[in-house]
């Protein structure tokens, strides 16, 4: 028998008449946070910063394909991985199928990573996205923007928390063909970049839970019965979408 509790018609819509209330109100703030993220300060990006693309070199300047907005989402895949993120692909999953609705709306969204480009159109192709992937190999875009660090700074952090790191940083490691120094040298991030009177500014940036907006799952899982049902093993059971054993 559940050990949920039980109750009426009656009471649910009681209950989710409180609860609607809170959701509204989380929706207006929402929308107030959504402001305050537009009216950030736009720093200027004076730093020459060129990546390889499948179109051959390109500035940044060059990456926003004609529009003035470009989003970028730092995916995981640094120069000693053998694979991309499992986390960072569930991600890409999800923002691949929107590129046509951001580009009705003045906007270029890509993926970057550290890794050399023929690794990353191996990757892509393997997992069937239209999503434009470069590569920041060489320069010191992701490591500027926090998203990236070298081998020796990560291993000084990590170094001493080896026992206390959760298990998806093991786990994801493994899964990417490198040892956990290696693969917490590279972070998700997402970064919003404009171009005003050609001149290319940084709005904005988020990293580690700020980039959950991105995975579309969570939401539908956190209005699920059972929600992300994760526990201690937080992100654990995310595979890239052609490794579930079922369906």
């Amino acid at each position: 028998m559940t050990d949920h509790k039980i109750g009426t018609r009656e009471e649910w819509l009681a209950a989710r008449e409180q609860l609607l209330v809170r959701e509204k109100e989380h929706t207006r703030l929402g929308d107030e946070i959504a402001q305050q993220r537009r009216e950030l300060p736009w720093v200027p990006v004076d730093k020459e910063y060129r990546f390889d693309t499948d179109d051959g070199e390109k500035t940044l300047a060059e990456l926003f394909d004609g529009r003035s907005q470009l989003l970028v989402y730092h995916f995981m895949f640094g120069p000693s991985y053998e694979a991309g993120c499992p986390t960072c692909s569930s991600v890409a999953d999800g923002i691949n199928g929107v590129l046509p609705h951001l580009h009705a709306r003045d906007v270029t969204l890509l993926l970057v990573s550290q890794a050399p480009l023929e690794k990353l159109q191996t990757f892509r192709r393997r997992m069937g996205w239209r999503i434009p992937w470069v590569s920041s190999a060489g320069t010191d875009f992701n490591l500027d923007l926090g998203f990236s660090s070298t081998e020796e700074q990560t291993r000084e952090w990590v170094a001493p928390m080896l026992d206390q790191l959760p298990p998806i940083a093991d786990r994801n490691a493994t899964e990417t063909g490198t040892d956990v120094v290696g693969y917490l040298a590279e972070s998700p991030g997402f970064s919003a970049f404009t171009m005003d009177d050609g001149g290319v500014y940084h709005a904005y940036s988020t990293g580690a839970r700020g980039v959950e907006f991105l995975m579309g799952y969570y939401p539908i899982l956190d209005r699920t019965p059972k929600g992300r049902d994760e526990g201690d093993a937080f992100q654990v059971w995310i595979r890239r979408h052609d490794e579930y054993e079922s369906e």
